[in-house]
């Protein structure tokens, strides 16, 4: 049995940068991951790849607004050579990875299937066979899956998978998308599509969309999405059928009635599930059907074993993970006692849609929650210079206080620069900054940051 300080179930954002901060500590450390590539969900078929369809479908809404300038005619966007774009950027971004593993001597990667066996046993199925492992720590990064609900003709529809992935499935620009789910997930794709071209209708199980966002941030948000969308709520769909030609049909109860609606394709995007290494259970690693359950050091059970990333289910984004997993490997150095932190509620969240929408830190609606006061101030984008010479002049920046002290506890952008400003805004919060700390900051001109100072200014 081979001997490791670390071994990572997963070779993802929840993964890699502890691998590489142990490996040059000198440790050995060995990841697995089923894809036998760095970077997790998020370059096969998640933040990366949907970002590249996004920016594209960016430009020709952009295209639209300028027609103005001569830039006249319908926009006709060529959605293979989109998808091309999108598949070239994950294949470099996979090269850029296996250079910098290459570089780092104590650290493998291997593509294979863990188990956990015990505590500190890990058996990995790989394409060598099977081997066993004594590890000293252990983190579980293994991410999550597309959840696809047990819908008759579920497998007639599309996930983030199938439109994402390298080579995806979908590779022409449907005339009509269906899309199942109000998440972050479906509504953003739903105005990707819309912009490239695609009529689009959005089924909604409940009646708000962006389930557990800010009822008023999300109400600003929706009147500003394009007008080819078109959203139903209160749906519960019974069924996905083939219809004439390679169409689909969806059947659908609303208010009592059952409906048919007709379209190109359609798209599952009801959440995503946890997935749970193998052994995990039988070792009596808890878990629940958000993951498993970690506090802020991000141990389990045994001091010796992370959960970081989507398999806890705390912040299931990129970044909250790549923070988890330094989180981690700085409490294994300090002898797996905790000296490090996660901060689960101070982690910028963007919805990638168009315009975008993006929130941090305490809101109206958890303020309310907790029974808390907030003080708030806003900027409209109307009076925003950059927003003028774009025409993109809806939306706003919204900033929330702490009575008395005016220190910044949380924020929403939405608008222009939406996923930019969140991060500036955020620096501001974890550094203690209140509105006299903004106020007197000169941001740059003609930027739409500068309308975080004039926010703040409006309370002094």
């Amino acid at each position: 049995m081979k001997e490791l300080d670390l071994l990572t179930i997963g070779a993802g954002g929840a993964a890699y940068p502890a691998a590489f901060r142990l490996a040059k500590a000198g440790a050995q450390v060995l990841m697995v991951d089923p894809k036998g590539v760095m970077s997790g969900n998020c370059l096969y078929e998640g933040c990366v790849p949907s970002k590249a369809v996004r920016e594209t479908a960016e430009l020709a809404q952009a295209q639209q607004r300028f027609q103005k300038l001569g830039l006249s005619g319908e926009t006709r966007v060529d959605y293979a050579a989109v998808v091309a774009h999108k598949d070239a950027i994950q294949a470099r971004r996979y090269a850029q990875h296996a250079e910098e593993l290459a570089a780092v001597a104590n650290l493998t990667l291997v593509k294979g299937v863990a188990r956990l066996l015990d505590p500190h046993t890990v058996q990995v199925e790989g394409e060598q066979g099977e081997e066993r492992y004594h590890c000293r720590n252990i983190i579980i990064a293994s991410g999550s899956d597309v959840f696809v609900p047990p819908l008759p003709g579920a497998e007639l529809a599309l996930t983030s998978h199938d439109l994402y992935k390298p080579d995806p499935t979908l590779k022409t620009l449907p005339e009509h998308l269906i899309v199942v789910g109000g998440g972050y997930i479906g509504l953003e794709t739903a105005s990707f599509f819309a912009a490239l071209g695609s009529r689009v209708t959005l089924l909604q199980k409940g009646d708000q969309l962006l389930a557990g966002m800010d009822p008023e941030m999300v109400a600003l948000l929706l009147p500003l999405l394009s007008p080819r969308i078109s959203i139903l709520t209160g749906v519960d769909v019974q069924a996905i059928e083939k219809s004439t030609g390679n169409k689909r049909s969806l059947r659908y109860l609303r208010d009592g009635q059952e409906q048919v609606l007709e379209g190109d394709a359609v798209l599952l995007a009801v959440g995503r599930r946890p997935i749970l290494p193998e052994g995990a259970a039988a070792i009596g690693i808890a878990a629940d059907r958000h993951g498993i359950s970690v506090g802020t050091s991000l141990q389990t059970r045994y001091p010796h074993i992370y959960a970081c990333g989507d398999v806890n289910g705390r912040v299931p984004l990129f970044h909250a993970a790549v923070r988890q997993s330094l989180v981690a490997a700085h409490n294994i150095l300090g002898g797996n006692q905790a000296c490090d932190y996660a901060d689960f509620r101070n982690v910028p969240t963007t919805i990638f849609t168009l315009p975008a929408a993006a929130y941090i830190g305490i809101t109206p609606a958890l303020a309310a929650k907790e029974g808390r006061t907030l003080v708030s101030a806003s900027y409209a984008f109307a009076e925003d210079s950059r927003a003028q010479i774009l025409e993109r002049m809806e939306g706003e920046i919204r900033l929330f206080f702490e009575p008395g002290s005016l220190r910044l506890l949380g924020a929403w952008v939405v608008g222009i620069d939406a996923g930019n400003l969140i991060g500036q805004i955020g620096t501001a919060i974890v550094g203690g900054h209140t509105a006299y700390d903004l106020a007197r900051f000169a941001d740059q001109h003609p930027m739409s940051a500068e309308g975080i100072g004039k926010a703040a200014r409006s309370l002094l």
